[in-house]
């Protein structure tokens, strides 16, 4: 009971804090900082460790800092094109996908990022590949991120838009749209096409 309780907090903590750090009026403020303080509590009875020193935990000055995991689609259709969206933020293309989020597994974070951003249920088929982005001509980014590719099957659904996302399609290997270098790299879309093509390659990690 005290880890399903704290499993459950921990999941709230990361919805007040990404609440807090969105929140664009007083009132939504107030309500995820409220909601903060109940993860709190809900932390205390799991651990009994007093509210003061698991918020201190929980604080932005962290004593060990580990890198953000972003979680992508790989998705194809019966014609071997490729799933891609089209994002709000640059209006460029890249796999369904974001950063991973505290409580779920990165197949459950692959399937919720292709149900919101397309419309589309999945489930997921195998890992393609777990890259350091670091090691890929990515623009700059203050975070240093770990990017995986999680192959994924459409079982239903249709297209239906999120708020962050303009536009869906499917695309040829060889007629791309302008994609969003920060999330996807033209490469590394060659190198899904690659395990389309030969289903027993063996998944990337570097």
């Amino acid at each position: 009971m005290s880890s399903t309780i704290l499993n459950y907090a921990k999941r709230l903590r990361s919805i007040a804090h990404l609440g807090l750090t969105y929140a664009n009026n007083e009132y939504d403020t107030d309500r995820y900082r409220e909601l903060e303080q109940i993860s709190l509590e809900m932390m205390n009875m799991a651990t009994g460790l007093p509210s003061d020193q698991l918020a201190g935990y929980f604080s932005a000055a962290k004593e060990y800092i580990t890198p953000k995991v972003d979680i992508r689609a790989v998705i194809f259709d019966h014609k071997n094109e490729i799933l891609l969206v089209k994002e709000k933020a640059d209006g460029k293309w890249s796999l369904p996908g974001g950063w991973a989020d505290i409580g779920q597994s990165p197949t459950e974070a692959a399937v919720k990022e292709a149900l919101e951003e397309t419309g589309f249920n999945v489930k997921p088929i195998k890992l393609l590949a777990v890259l350091d982005k670091r090691c890929h001509p990515h623009p700059p980014q203050l975070d240093y991120v770990y990017k995986i590719f999680i192959q994924c099957e459409i079982t239903s659904g249709e297209y239906n838009q999120a708020f962050d996302i303009l536009d869906m399609g499917f695309f040829k290997q060889d007629d791309l749209p302008e994609l969003s270098e920060d999330r996807v790299l033209a490469g590394q879309i060659d190198l899904m096409f690659e395990y389309l093509n030969d289903p027993e390659k063996q998944a990337l990690i570097d």
